[in-house]
């Protein structure tokens, strides 16, 4: 969930700062830029005030082009130029140059930035907005132009066109200030988002991780007092009272059940001895007698089995780092005679693997397994035992060559008290697989089934590899 929100809150973040970073770029761009076309405009206000006392149009002849005050002009725009590099002059209406510099600038004839601001001047309008100049824009430049006015007329407009290297240097300065600080403020705003999703889901992994522990078997497990909203304190919380009621529950049905199995011994002993004194009245090979023992001897196999069901899903598992294949080779050893005596070849492949179980529990799941799969294997057919290991899991495949179980069979294998119609008659409860699952899953094991080709049945027992959480260290 935090790789899904994180992203989210970053994108957010990064689209806000975007939205008020490239603002604040144009507005800076946009300052400078101002700045420069304000001193221009001063600028050409005073050469337009020192305009207007020159009124002799030059005429070429040195001598008749005598005018100090035009002379002042000329020397001002000089000046001006060799200082600043920016082009000036003062124009008349026709475009004849009253005075300029550098000597060689000449007011353009066609279109363009400079003749366009001299036309909207001789208008009575000075340049107050040019265009924007970028930072990319390095052929950019900034024309401004103001009227000399006499007598209410305009009788020249006076021009400067600034290069405007500077200012985009400054502009690109301002811009790279406002990056920095975009990016410190990005920065601290993932900060920020990763203590705020850590804030937010740290309870919502504690609660996922207690959940997974509840639902492998560690009914035991609770919910810790975390940090959050108080929404996820108050689920917590819920969380484990919902859980608490649920252990009560499973802990009076585990009760009921261990009980009852307990209490219903003592009367059905006694029945099966009556049962028994019985039969020394009636004749010897009475069937009925025969068919009641039987039943009685059923009934405590089962009341046994439910017994063994209750203490298998009560009882915490002793988990230990196994060698599987090892245990596996004992019980093929142990059942081995029993499958000479039936005809069945009963083989092993048990290479030496490790998992993490209990010992008894797996010992005694594998010996419910193995037991089934006598059962139904007839003689001449061949029960094999095979342990591989994988990245994360130890697994224990028994296959057996008997009838198999149809789709729907398989779907309801392992339940408690199921038992397929067509092997009614051979002997057990139903219990002993679902006894076997139990005894499995309090240690993080599993059990499938799975047909067999070309006939039988396939259980796969699964044993976890890796070390359940605090186990390891446990054992250090």
């Amino acid at each position: 969930m935090r790789a899904r929100l994180l992203p989210l809150l970053i994108v957010l973040m990064a689209g806000v700062l975007l939205a008020l970073g490239f603002p604040l770029a144009v507005s800076v761009a946009s300052a400078q830029q101002q700045k420069v076309v304000v001193d221009r405009i001063d600028d050409t206000a005073r050469f337009a005030a020192l305009a207007q006392f020159v009124t002799q149009r030059p005429s070429g002849s040195r001598v008749r082009d005598k005018d100090e005050r035009r002379e002042t002009l000329q020397k001002e725009l000089d000046y001006y130029h060799e200082v600043y590099g920016i082009k000036a002059g003062v124009f008349f209406r026709d475009r004849f140059p009253m005075a300029h510099a550098p000597g060689d600038w000449y007011l353009p004839t066609g279109g363009g930035g400079v003749s366009d601001a001299f036309d909207e001047a001789l208008r009575s309008r000075g340049s107050h907005n040019p265009p924007q100049v970028w930072p990319w824009n390095e052929g950019g430049r900034i024309v401004v132009a103001s009227p000399v006015i006499r007598d209410g007329d305009v009788v020249a407009v006076v021009v400067t066109d600034s290069p405007t290297g500077r200012m985009r240097a400054k502009t690109l300065h301002g811009w790279l200030l406002i990056g920095a600080g975009e990016s410190a403020a990005m920065l601290l705003a993932v900060g920020a988002a990763l203590r705020l999703t850590g804030w937010v889901l740290r309870p919502v992994r504690v609660l996922d991780a207690t959940t997974h522990d509840i639902a492998t078997g560690r009914l035991a497990s609770r919910v810790a007092a975390a940090g959050g909203p108080p929404e996820l304190r108050r689920l917590a919380r819920s969380f484990n009272e919902m859980a608490d009621n649920v252990e009560d529950v499973l802990e009076q049905q585990r009760a009921f059940v261990a009980d009852a199995s307990h209490q219903l011994r003592n009367p059905l002993s006694a029945l099966l001895l009556r049962i028994e004194l019985l039969a020394l009245e009636l004749p010897e090979g009475n069937e009925e007698i025969a068919s009641v023992r039987t039943e009685g001897k059923r009934l405590a196999q089962v009341l046994d089995d439910l017994l063994d069901l209750a203490l298998a899903e009560h009882a915490a598992a002793d988990l230990q780092l196994t060698d599987i294949g090892e245990l596996a080779a004992e019980r093929v050893a142990a059942w081995r005679p029993l499958a000479e005596e039936r005809g069945v070849r009963l083989a092993g492949e048990c290479p030496a693997t490790t998992g993490w179980a209990d010992p008894v529990a797996l010992s005694s799941a594998l010996d419910a397994v193995i037991d089934n799969a006598l059962k139904f294997t007839p003689e001449g057919a061949e029960v094999r035992v095979r342990v591989t290991a994988a990245d994360s899991r130890t697994t224990v495949v028994i296959t057996d060559g008997g009838p198999g179980l149809t789709d729907d069979e398989l779907a309801r294998v392992g339940d408690r008290f199921w038992r397929s119609n067509r092997h009614q008659n051979v002997k057990g409860s139903g219990l002993g697989l679902s006894i076997s699952r139990a005894l499995l899953a309090s240690g993080g094991g599993t059990m499938a089934y799975e047909r067999h080709e070309p006939q039988g049945l396939k259980v796969t027992v699964g044993i976890p590899r890796q070390a359940p959480e605090g186990q390891g260290a446990a054992r250090k």
